[in-house]
C-alpha cells in the first residue's frame, strides 16, 4: 500500500530507498534481539534464537520501514509551510512551529557560512586530518555558534519592526474537501481493515 501511494505520487523508488538508510541504526538493533530475547527457542544454522527476539525484531523492522516510508512520501508532496500550518491547525504549539520553520529556513544558511568558513581555512593552508589539530575546528564552532545567534537577533528584530506576532503568512489558506479526505484515509482504513482481518484469522 506504501508503495502504491509513491507510485501515485510520481516518487521515484532510489528516492525513498536512498532515504531509508537513516534507518539503519534501528535495523541494527532490532538484529540483535533474537540473540538477546530470552532464552533460545529454535536453532538456526547453529544459532540459538529466541521467538519473543524474533517477533520483536519484526515489529521494530516493520514499523520502522512503514514510519520511514510514509515520513519521506510527506516530504516529498508536501512543502514546509504547509507541514506546518497543518501542524498548528492539529493544535501544535506555535512556538514550536515556529522554531521549526525558521530551523528548516535557516538551515541553508548556517551551511553556507560552515562552506564559508572551510573555503577560508583551506586558503590557508590548513586542512586539519590528525585528532590534535581539532582546537581551530572547535574555536570555529563556537565562531559560527556566535555568528548564528546574531543573525538570528538581527533577523527577529527585522521581523518584529515589520509586525511579526509570532507566526508566519501562509500564501494561500487551503481547506481539504471531501474528496481529498477520502484519499487521506483511505491507506490507513486499508490498513485497519487488515489488522482486523488478521485478528479475526487468529487461532483460537
Amino acid at each position: 500500500m506504501v508503495a502504491g501511494v509513491a507510485g501515485l505520487a510520481g516518487i521515484p523508488p532510489a528516492h525513498v530507498g536512498k532515504r531509508l538508510g537513516f534507518e539503519a541504526p534501528f535495523l541494527l538493533f532490532a538484529l540483535t534481539l533474537p540473540l538477546v530475547g530470552g532464552a533460545p527457542d529454535i536453532n538456526f544454522v547453529g544459532v540459538g534464537l529466541s521467538v519473543d527476539g524474533l517477533w520483536a525484531s519484526w515489529n521494530i523492522i516493520v514499523k520502522a520501514t512503514l514510519g520511514f516510508s510514509l515520513s519521506i512520501i510527506l516530504a516529498a508532496t508536501t512543502p514546509i509551510a504547509e507541514l506546518l500550518h497543518g501542524l498548528e491547525h492539529l493544535r501544535m504549539p506555535r512556538i514550536i512551529t515556529a522554531i521549526t520553520g525558521f530551523m528548516v529556513r535557516y538551515a541553508d544558511v548556517i551551511t553556507g557560512e560552515m562552506r564559508r568558513m572551510r573555503i577560508a581555512r583551506e586558503s590557508r593552508a590548513f586542512n586539519p586530518r590528525w585528532f590534535w589539530e581539532g582546537r581551530p575546528l572547535a574555536a570555529a564552532a563556537g565562531t559560527l555558534f556566535i555568528r548564528s545567534y546574531e543573525r538570528g537577533e538581527r533577523v527577529y528584530l527585522a521581523m518584529v519592526s515589520r509586525g511579526y506576532e509570532g507566526s508566519l503568512p501562509v500564501g494561500t489558506e487551503h481547506s481539504a474537501s471531501i474528496a481529498q479526505w477520502a484519499a487521506a484515509l483511505t491507506l490507513p482504513v486499508a490498513g485497519g481493515v487488515v489488522a482486523v482481518l488478521a485478528w479475526l484469522m487468529q487461532p483460537i
